[in-house]
């Protein structure tokens, strides 16, 4: 099952979070989170093709029943 990508959606890595802050085209800005209470973490802008191979090993957030 394909998942389309949205702007604010959240995914798990582990410990970490990452929120898509930007959608573009070709370009993806995302934010790690530690602790999506605070909402502090590292700004990184890359190509949707390298977003999207670290999303392999990600899960969606909340997790779906």
């Amino acid at each position: 099952m394909a998942l389309k990508l949205r702007q604010g959606q959240i995914w798990q890595c582990g410990d970490d979070y990452i929120r898509i802050v930007q959608l573009e085209r070709l370009e993806v800005g995302y934010k790690i989170i530690k602790n999506l209470k605070t909402g502090a973490g590292k700004h990184i802008v890359t190509s949707k093709k390298d977003f999207c191979r670290l999303l392999k090993t990600c899960t969606p957030y909340p997790p779906a029943d």
